[in-house]
């Protein structure tokens, strides 16, 4: 029981001034960005029919690493008292997001065993690059964000609803400005949503644009209120990390081990 513990603390926990915690954190998010690397470096045809092998056995050596990390965790889930129930608690855990990760990046690698040859199978091997997703158990900057994207949920969807209204308004009037001279570019408002897209991101193609005076007046607006929009998330983000920063310094810290002082 104490060895399947220390396995938990070892794989999940990462308490504070645990050596061989850190050491594992430190390997595994190593072996995570060189999977990624390899999922680059082979879309090169040159490189991977030269590297072949080294590709196939580092492929291996992976897939053994992150099937004895996921089989760990889930032999040893159980000392937690979330998942404390033998059976019960190890499918709760195999349910959770980041477990269903870790079986995702390995599944591709054994799907391909059982013989299958269908080419959307065999393009399954590129959920490998899954395996970035799991940086966010160990990477505090990342969990960061993620709180800072929860604390300001309900400011981002107000400004993505503002930002969908006013792109379904400028399509309109766009449309029925632009459609009589260009009916082949504005042909009809979900293809002038293309040509609002383009222009709210500021990224002005050049495929389609207005040709009247009012369309381009209308473009002007849209362009400029298009640059405010963007900003408005960034400066929701910005607030956040800043409100979220100074809670974290404001916290209390046991000088010996670490962690929060209840009452701080």
């Amino acid at each position: 029981m104490a060895f399947k513990k220390r396995t938990w603390e070892i794989l999940e926990v990462a308490e504070p001034g645990d050596r061989a915690s850190r050491l594992f954190d430190i390997f595994i998010l190593g072996l995570i960005f060189l999977n990624v690397a390899a999922v680059v470096l082979v879309s090169v045809r040159d490189l991977e029919e030269r590297y072949a092998l080294y590709f196939e056995a580092f492929e291996l050596f992976s897939v053994v690493v992150f099937s004895a990390e996921y089989l760990s965790r889930l032999w040893s889930c159980v000392t937690d008292p979330r998942y404390v129930r033998p059976v019960a608690g190890r499918l709760r855990f195999a349910a959770t997001p980041m477990a269903v990760v870790d079986l995702l990046a390995v599944m591709p690698f054994y799907i391909g065993l059982v013989g299958i040859d269908l080419r959307f199978i065999r393009s399954l091997r590129l959920l490998r690059i899954v395996r970035v997703a799991k940086v966010g158990r160990y990477v505090k900057a990342l969990q960061l964000f993620s709180k800072v994207l929860g604390a300001k949920r309900e400011e981002l969807v107000l400004t993505l609803g503002m930002m969908l209204l006013l792109l379904i308004i400028a399509s309109c009037f766009m449309f029925y400005v632009e459609n009589p001279v260009q009916p082949e570019h504005f042909s009809d408002i979900p293809h002038t949503m293309w040509w609002a897209v383009a222009t709210f991101t500021t990224v002005g193609y050049g495929d389609v644009y207005p040709v009247t005076g009012l369309g381009k007046f209308l473009a002007g607006i849209v362009a400029i209120l298009g640059i405010g929009l963007f900003a408005l998330p960034t400066g929701i983000l910005g607030a956040g990390f800043v409100e979220e920063m100074q809670k974290r310094k404001g916290r209390r810290r046991c000088p010996h081990c670490g962690r929060e002082i209840d009452g701080a």
